[in-house]
């Protein structure tokens, strides 16, 4: 990490392009407190197009209504295309590339998200299946359970990582509920921890 950091100040043409990975990161997201990126590479192979990976940490992100205390990413090789970069213009990524690492989630956040237009139809689609009634109305964690509230009623579930998606389940023998999967995401851990929800997996992603 630390030969990186140093390549990484040293190359003008990496400077460049970590801003520019950061403003189209960015781009993505409808907030970002913070951010953290890290090039793995060189220069000279940047100017070949190729950068060897990017590590990222950032906090408090809102992704698409969603909201994240955490995500920590670690990318494979990337291509990418410098004329454009080094011509001033925004950073073009023409080729899929994997990512795994992991994200967090709080209770309160979800209950945020899940009141949202864009997550509301989920929440409601959760407590219908497990416990019968609707709207969902709030979200909490609680120790090692994800505590599910509608109309007066609770319902503890137990993430879990099944197939490469997520399901909540009630107990052993209680019923489940898998949430809708993306075929671009593979979920191989989910557990509770610290008061938040940790997701544990790889993605593809399509540029």
């Amino acid at each position: 990490m630390a030969d990186d950091a140093d390549s990484q100040r040293s190359s003008p043409v990496l400077q460049l392009l970590a801003s520019g990975l950061q403003f189209w990161i960015r781009q993505q997201c409808e907030a970002v407190e913070s951010l953290e990126l890290q090039l793995h590479g060189s220069g000279l192979g940047l100017l070949r197009g190729r950068l060897d990976g990017v590590s990222l940490v950032a906090r408090r992100v809102v992704f698409s209504s969603l909201e994240i205390e955490m995500v920590e990413l670690r990318s494979d090789a990337i291509q990418v295309q410098v004329g454009n970069l080094l011509r001033g213009k925004a950073v073009q990524l023409d080729h899929p590339f994997q990512i795994e690492g992991y994200a967090a989630f709080s209770g309160p956040g979800m209950s945020r998200s899940f009141c949202t237009p864009q997550w509301r139809p989920l929440g409601d689609q959760i407590v219908d299946a497990l416990l019968g009634l609707t709207p969902l109305q709030k979200l909490t964690i609680e120790r090692d359970r994800l505590v599910l509230q509608a109309q007066e009623r609770r319902c503890e579930t137990t993430p879990r990582a099944v197939e490469g998606g997520l399901q909540l389940c009630t107990n052993n023998e209680g019923p489940c509920f898998a949430l809708p999967a993306d075929p671009n995401i593979r979920i191989r851990e989910a557990n509770l921890e610290g008061g938040l929800l940790q997701l544990h997996g790889t993605a593809r992603v399509s540029p």
